[in-house]
């Protein structure tokens, strides 16, 4: 398994680790409902530095970017950033990631750390075919970034102690280059995948020790605490968002998976499987994507059956859980369209049970 700056500073916390991504992670440490509950109402740090980092720079970068991607990339400007995803060409998503705008020839990505090789390999074949140089025009970087998500009502006050750049006031995705705990160069982004506020930083792997106590020195007075890799999924869960492999994946589209606002037909955007992809927002689906909560005693699954009262499969959960903030039973699930209105009855099968479930809009977490 592979090693992150911090997996050493994980088992002295005493963490549970566990395999992640080719990774030794680290799962939780107190408990996840004490974390999850941390980040939503003070401050956690999660190691994310298995997630991928990737450059496109020179004349040619914006087009490509823009043909490999669903979103327009014409709506950044320098010190924003995109949640967009990389259509497969089949009607399926290859992955979902982060377009940071640097200048109009420069572009920094950021890929899911399952998908860092699988990414690098569709994107580089395009990259080629379009004229870009590969270590030059596009860069695959990952080995040369450690990142730490810190996210939480109070995150941004904590961190601004380390910086003499304003950061408390930071716009939702946008990001700045800043002198951070003493580092010149540090890129810290408020992207956040909690839906609780805050900030994730990138710098240099050979900084991370230092980085790492300088944040937790800075968050004390703010109850700051180490965040394991299970409850940043409870928490993106009750916000609704997408994790590659559950609610997204290659067999599913963008309009499916409910992502038809960052799926953008507008002229002169011509990327891969815009056509496919706009007949599908014409037309309408046969599944799509939506949350539910346990009305029956059960925790849903993914992989479970979605089924209607007779007990015909009509879905499969996508993603489920106990949730900590809402205190219900919630998931989602990839549902045939007629069962996908609000309050729509749906059962899940459990052990051979049926358990009553309702369609509900997400997030599950209103803040």
């Amino acid at each position: 398994m592979k090693q992150t700056p911090f997996t050493q500073k994980h088992i002295e916390l005493g963490a549970k680790m566990a395999e992640f991504a080719g990774y030794n992670m680290p799962i939780s440490y107190e408990g996840l409902v004490v974390e999850h509950n941390n980040v939503r109402n003070a401050v956690g740090v999660f190691d994310v530095s298995h997630m991928g980092e990737f450059r496109a720079k020179g004349p040619k970068a914006h087009d490509f970017i823009q043909y490999c991607t669903s979103n327009n990339i014409d709506s950044l400007y320098d010190g924003k950033i995109l949640y967009t995803v990389l259509p497969n060409g089949k009607g399926g998503i290859v992955d979902d990631i982060l377009v940071y705008r640097i200048s109009k020839e420069e572009y920094f990505m950021v890929p899911n750390a399952a998908n860092i090789e699988k990414d690098w390999n569709w994107m580089s074949k395009i990259a080629v075919d379009m004229g870009l140089e590969l270590g030059k025009d596009f860069t695959n970087e990952s080995d040369s970034y450690a990142q730490l998500a810190i996210q939480g009502p109070l995150a941004l006050k904590a961190m601004q102690k380390l910086t003499s750049t304003p950061i408390e006031d930071m716009e939702f995705y946008t990001f700045k280059f800043l002198n951070f705990a003493g580092i010149d160069n540090v890129l810290l982004s408020t992207t956040g995948y909690t839906g609780s506020g805050g900030c994730e930083i990138y710098f240099a792997p050979k900084d991370a020790s230092k980085i790492w106590d300088a944040v937790f020195e800075a968050g004390k007075e703010f109850g700051i605490m180490p965040a394991g890799l299970g409850c940043r999924d409870t928490l993106r869960l009750e916000m609704g968002f997408c994790l590659y492999g559950h609610e997204i994946d290659d067999e599913t589209s963008p309009i499916e998976a409910g992502l038809g606002w960052m799926t953008k037909f507008e002229e002169g955007n011509n990327f891969i499987d815009r056509e496919y992809l706009e007949s599908q927002k014409v037309n309408g689906v046969k599944k799509k994507l939506v949350g539910f909560e346990m009305i029956d005693r059960g925790i849903p699954r993914q992989g479970y059956e979605v089924c209607d009262s007779e007990g015909n499969v009509i879905g499969k959960v996508c993603s489920g859980t106990q949730a900590p903030s809402v205190g219900k039973a919630i998931g989602t699930a990839h549902v045939q369209t007629a069962f996908s209105k609000k309050d729509t009855e749906i059962f899940i099968k459990v052990r051979d049970k049926l358990l009553k479930a309702i369609v509900v809009k997400m997030p599950f977490y209103k803040g």
